[in-house]
């Protein structure tokens, strides 16, 4: 089974989970998965039919919010706030590494938690989000744009 490492006590990460994976996520106590991979991001990935076919038949709980990694919109940790608070945990979130998943975990729990507390617990669950310190101190809100002048 893909490696699953834990950021919170309802919310794990990990790279790509094959369709055949989600009765062993399931038997594991997970009750809903969130894709942040977009569609045919690399060749061989699933598709996100196959996923949500598969998380049903496993009697889990699934989204698609794809994201590019390091472009996180509002609107799109909005989304994946809202999934967190609708759906039953816990909740493995999932990309290509892992990596944009916590991300986007991370942005939801701005303002929530520090921006210490969110960073140290990516870092345990392997993930370096340390880049989005200053969003993370702003609330999760996108920085505001400079004008060119």
């Amino acid at each position: 089974m893909t490696d699953i490492r834990r950021i919170s006590p309802d919310f794990s990460v990990s790279a790509q989970v094959d369709p055949e994976e989600f009765e062993a996520l399931a038997a594991a106590g997970f009750r809903s998965v969130i894709s942040n991979r977009p569609e045919g991001e690399e060749p061989g990935q699933p598709s996100w039919a196959q996923i949500a076919a598969a998380a049903q038949a496993a009697g889990m709980e699934a989204r698609h919010i794809p994201v590019t990694p390091g472009a996180y919109g509002d609107e799109d940790v909005s989304r994946f706030a809202a999934a967190l608070e609708e759906m039953p945990g816990p909740v493995l979130g999932f990309c290509r590494t892992g990596t944009r998943a916590a991300s986007m975990w991370a942005l939801s729990q701005a303002g929530r938690q520090s921006p210490d507390a969110i960073i140290e617990a990516a870092a345990a669950g392997g993930c370096d989000i340390s880049g989005l310190r200053v969003r993370l101190a702003l609330g999760g809100d996108e920085p505001p744009r400079s004008e060119p002048q």
